[in-house]
């Protein structure tokens, strides 16, 4: 691996940092991307899904497993605080979770494979989009140009501010959360507020469904039926003072450890929302939104990382619980053996989501390093 990748892989990384576009909106960065894949990493082949996703496909010489490697490289409606050289130029617009660091570190590994053929197998290198709102993921997943793929093996990493630089995160079995947003919208009624006994209000139904869902809550992180329910918003009539509400709307977001506990869940807050709407004479739809499944480990797939981060002489921490954001990637670890697992930031990084965050570019080399030897570890 030449220095010259790297550097090349850093001023991609500040582009696309300076250049940041919102999920399912990522039409340049996408663009950006397979132009340098042509140019300058001569995959075999070179894919482009609906709504933006690219797979850059190399193939060994002989055959073997066929390996993914995920990286995403959507970003976030928040605004950048920062003032370096390379800050968004975008107003409320940012790359607040490093996937311009991801991304990158894809194409400096695409730069590798071109540099070193591979011996044996397949890589497909998937430059995804959307992964925010959990979109992506699905989008590619369902795209029938991806059923010709048929990876044997998936992985993925995330950056993770508040841990040392270029430490390796694992833990066996599930990584992340499965998350998912429920909307309840509750319609009844509006009155005269002088006389609300002529309508159906919806607050007291409300406070029940609110109350039944937090009572549901499972808040150990270590146990595995962990299980909780979070108030993100709420509604309820209008300023109007003279009106009795005749509607209103609850929005929970759901987590668990588990892709089996967390459907159970989603039933146990349906029938809640139905059966106390009902009581109260409310007609009650139901909507989903954001749907992340949990990253499961896979045992070969995890232990191929850490070979790879112990040839590497890197610090590995093993993470007792999963962490409780979703990551869509979880989508691929459902359907296909794979892995998750972090990269430190460094322990003074600011958070993810934070307007102060910015991707540490001397974690790109580690983590090509790291994809590079595990496509090695698996193949053999």
């Amino acid at each position: 691996m030449t220095t010259n990748i790297f550097d090349d892989a850093i001023a991609l990384r500040r582009h696309l940092h300076q250049h940041p576009e919102l999920s399912c909106q990522e039409k340049e960065t996408s663009k950006t991307l397979f132009t340098k894949l042509k140019a300058e990493c001569a995959p075999h082949q070179l894919i482009e899904f609906d709504q933006y996703g690219i797979a850059a496909i190399y193939n060994g010489s002989q055959p073997g497993k066929t390996i993914m490697i995920r990286g995403d490289f959507d970003a976030l409606p928040i605004e950048e605080i920062n003032e370096f050289e390379h800050k968004s130029i975008y107003p409320g617009v940012s790359h607040k979770c490093g996937h311009d660091g991801h991304a990158s570190i894809l194409y400096a590994l695409a730069r590798t494979f071109k540099d070193q053929p591979l011996d044996i197998g397949t890589v497909i290198l998937l430059f995804q989009p959307a992964e925010e709102n959990g979109e992506g993921a699905k989008g590619i997943i369902n795209d029938p140009k991806f059923a010709d793929l048929a990876p044997d093996y998936v992985v993925a990493l995330h950056n993770l501010p508040g841990y040392p630089l270029h430490s390796v995160v694992w833990k066996e079995g599930p990584f992340t959360a499965a998350a998912n947003s429920i909307i309840v919208k509750l319609k009844g009624k509006t009155s005269h507020a002088a006389e609300p006994e002529k309508g159906f209000n919806p607050a007291l139904a409300m406070a029940e469904i609110t109350q039944a869902y937090l009572e549901s809550n499972v808040p150990d992180l270590t146990d595995p039926n962990f299980k909780i329910a979070t108030p993100i918003y709420t509604t309820m009539g209008d300023r109007s003072y003279g009106v009795s509400a005749g509607y209103g709307e609850l929005h929970y977001t759901l987590r668990a450890w588990k892709n089996e506990v967390i459907r159970q869940f989603e039933k146990d807050c349906e029938q809640i929302a139905r059966e106390i709407g009902a009581k109260h004479g409310l007609t009650v739809d139901i909507d989903w939104t954001q749907s992340f499944f949990a990253n499961k480990n896979n045992e070969t797939v995890i232990n191929a990382v850490k070979a790879a981060a112990e040839k590497q002489e890197l610090q590995t921490i093993q993470r007792d619980t999963p962490f409780k954001w979703g990551e869509d990637f979880g989508i691929f670890t459902e359907k296909f053996p794979g892995a998750m697992f972090g990269i430190g930031s460094g322990e003074n990084c600011p958070a993810l989501h934070n307007p102060d965050y910015d991707f540490p570019d001397e974690i790109i080399e580690t983590a090509t390093t790291i994809f590079h030897q595990v496509v090695s570890n698996l193949q053999h």
